[in-house]
């Protein structure tokens, strides 16, 4: 039975990655922050299922704190061990970017390095981002694509590559860089702007809200689904040799397609509802990202299942469901109408 070893398994691609090697009958390890509230609610199906077998193990650790990170890696001897975690908000990497920094560079470091001190043979991944090339001009980007952060985030994601890559070449180690494109779920993280229009639409519907406020509504954005993407990790370390991979659908669209095509679903025009703030715009806007995965298709074998249409399906559908138990809680009294979107 394999090993796997997860950073950020309480995040979006961390319950998908998770599910996908239970699944294929890998004991996973995955690391948590020590908080004062619980934050493992994306993941609180598996550990149900799996925690009891032993094929699910939580530990309590930090990329900050790399003592322990050294020590999880020599305890599990993991064949597989996957960095996910980071602060992946860009908007937010610009009001903490010390953090952002720290977290998305020294982070990986001490994950390589604990990997080269305890054997050679582990295979990392480490989660490269698409807001590196900084989208600059309309065109599709590649493995060998210009990388042009705009970002603390970004910045960030570009040291950890390098150092993945450098780490590769010199000490001839399985480090593989997945430059993953948007990708987005009904787990997605609220305060993305995907989900912040999924939530907010099913509410507006069901009259628990009355609008909803963004940032740049021309930003374009290559968007897949994270269970697909999570897949692609997976086959990047099952393939022969380490290298990096871009992966995403290939196409493109505007956060105002994103808006028209959810909000029409629920038979409302988006227009009436939805206003802009310079509140929600970053500093340094990310225009345009279109990725191109033909490497991945090519080599690798993967494909993108879910269409752009079927994954707003997924999300609009989820959050409506949310935004109907949100209601029967308002109908008994059990919480205070908001009209604004409750955690954002």
């Amino acid at each position: 039975m394999k090993q796997a070893f997860i950073t950020g398994i309480t995040g979006q691609d961390g319950h998908y990655l998770s599910q996908l090697l239970l699944d294929k009958d890998y004991t996973v390890h995955g690391t948590i922050r020590r908080s004062s509230s619980i934050n493992t609610e994306r993941i609180d199906p598996l550990i149900s299922k799996y925690q009891d077998s032993g094929q699910l193990n939580l530990y309590y650790s930090d990329l900050l704190d790399s003592s322990s990170l050294n020590l999880l890696i020599k305890k599990i001897q993991p064949d597989e061990v996957y960095n996910l975690a980071a602060q992946s908000h860009v908007a937010v990497s610009f009001k903490n970017p010390v953090f952002t920094t720290q977290t998305g560079t020294l982070g990986p470091l001490s994950l390589l390095e604990a990997i080269r001190s305890a054997d050679n043979k582990i295979k990392y991944y480490q989660a490269s981002s698409s807001e590196m090339y900084g989208g600059g001009k309309p065109s599709k980007l590649n493995e060998n694509s210009l990388l042009d952060p705009k970002s603390p985030y970004a910045a960030a994601k570009v040291f950890a590559h390098h150092m993945t890559n450098i780490y590769r070449d010199s000490y001839s180690l399985f480090c593989s860089n997945g430059i993953l494109f948007n990708h987005e779920s009904p787990h997605r993280g609220e305060t993305f702007v995907t989900r912040k229009i999924t939530r907010a639409a099913g509410r507006i519907k069901l009259g628990l809200q009355k609008k909803l406020t963004l940032g740049n509504l021309e930003a374009s954005r290559d968007w897949g689904f994270a269970g697909d993407y999570v897949e692609a990790m997976w086959m990047m370390l099952q393939h022969d040799t380490p290298d990096d991979w871009v992966i995403a659908t290939g196409e493109t669209y505007t956060v105002k397609e994103f808006l028209e095509k959810t909000f029409k679903k629920l038979d409302l025009n988006w227009e009436d509802y939805v206003e802009t703030s310079h509140k929600y715009m970053r500093p340094n806007e990310v225009d345009y990202l279109l990725g191109d995965p033909t490497k991945a298709k090519k080599i690798l074998g993967w494909e993108p299942k879910t269409s752009f249409s079927s994954l707003v399906d997924m999300m609009l559908e989820s959050d409506l469901n949310l935004a109907k138990r949100e209601q029967v809680l308002l109908s008994e009294g059990l919480i205070e109408p908001t009209w604004e979107h409750p955690k954002i």
